[in-house]
């Protein structure tokens, strides 16, 4: 107690009060999402034809691979005969031309033989042979070398065609392929669109009113997608630490930013970010609400006190705490600040650890007042 003017004791003032001490800061925000599956995809025919046996149902859970739908196509089987006859019918085509290439090449070869024989009597004995007999040996020479040339081309078409009629019933074959209709990826039916015996129209762009088959979606890792304000999104990169609590279950899942829009969406200001968050047991469903704990910035083992522990000085504007000296009276002490949290503030100048700052710095004080500390088991909110 002090003695006030006039001899009457005055009782000092009581005052929250804590320590200046080190601490992780985090400066986070708290934005609401929604839960979709890691990929989704409605499940298309490749081919048409009518659904012979559907092996799957609303909820199933498939593998990559796994056989969903058998379709029927029989006009299909019919047009592989066809080909396969076509080819045997072309490489019939082929052995005879290359029979007939053989003919033309020793009839060839007998008319030029005749040809040079009796030019060489010709030339050796004048007068033997008549002109008129070397022109037609050599007419038939020519036209004997342009049967074995048409011979070649008839070969090289008999081959060709039978490349076409393979390559025809290699596409049959592959299309005979798709009346499997299987599942892209792991994941599990979410809607069934056909029966047994509906009819399903080949899943082209160009035909809009082709019908899925199933609905499937990977739900083993979802996509927590949230929007991040524009006054935020320049702190937030891939790899950020993320909390994402979901109320409905009344749990909280650790994750990492795995992807953003990196541009901000002019009609809401804010950025596109998305959270992978594994769900191995499915106990999480596409479609839940969640909090998203983002987590901005970090600072490790920052001298901090109590936000509400710093004001600013009513002259000057700057910031100040109050410290109370061992004396128990106080000082007003101007500090510089950096990371803010909703319960603290880090204090990079001005004070130092160990000190005893009062909580609430709002209050009416005055230099040197003697003040009776008490230290607060909690800290209040702003």
């Amino acid at each position: 107690m002090v003695e006030a003017s006039g001899g009457a004791p005055k009782l000092a003032s009581s005052v929250l009060v804590t320590r200046a001490m080190r601490r992780d800061l985090n400066r986070t925000i708290v934005v609401t999402g929604e839960l979709t599956p890691f990929q989704e995809i409605e499940v298309m025919a490749k081919v048409g034809g009518y659904i012979r046996r559907m092996y799957v149902d609303i909820g199933d859970m498939v593998r990559k691979g796994q056989v969903l739908a058998v379709i029927e196509i029989p006009e299909m089987a019919d047009d592989v005969a066809q080909e396969q006859a076509a080819i045997e019918r072309n490489r019939a085509e082929l052995k005879r031309a290359q029979q007939e290439l053989c003919r033309a090449e020793a009839a060839h070869q007998l008319a030029h033989l005749t040809f040079s024989r009796l030019s060489n009597v010709f030339k050796n004995q004048p007068g033997l042979v008549a002109q008129q007999e070397i022109d037609d040996a050599q007419t038939r020479d020519q036209m004997a070398e342009a049967q074995v040339a048409a011979a070649h081309s008839a070969l090289a078409a008999a081959q060709e065609q039978i490349k076409i009629s393979e390559a025809r019933l290699s596409k049959l074959r592959t299309l005979m392929q798709y009346t499997r209709v299987v599942a892209p990826f792991d994941g599990v039916v979410s809607w069934r669109y056909a029966n047994d015996g509906s009819m399903i129209q080949a899943g082209v762009a160009s035909q809009t009113q082709a019908m899925p088959v199933i609905r499937l979606s990977q739900n083993n890792v979802l996509r927590a997608v949230f929007p991040v304000p524009e006054s935020a999104a320049g702190m937030v990169h891939v790899g950020a630490a993320v909390e994402v609590s979901v109320p409905s279950l009344g749990r909280t899942f650790v994750g990492k930013v795995a992807r953003t829009a990196d541009r901000i969406d002019t009609s809401t200001r804010t950025m596109r970010t998305e959270v992978d968050v594994p769900n191995p047991t499915g106990v999480l469903i596409p479609g839940m609400y969640a909090e998203i704990i983002l987590t901005l910035a970090k600072s490790l083992g920052a001298l901090s006190v109590p936000i509400t522990s710093v004001a600013a000085d009513s002259d000057s504007g700057r910031k100040q705490v109050w410290v109370v000296d061992s004396s128990s009276r106080l000082e007003p002490r101007q500090v510089k600040t950096g990371m803010e949290t909703p319960e603290f503030i880090e204090v990079t100048d001005g004070l130092k650890e160990g000190e005893v700052v009062v909580v609430a710095a709002r209050g009416r004080f005055h230099p040197g007042e003697l003040v009776n500390s008490k230290f607060a088991t909690s800290l209040p909110r702003q």
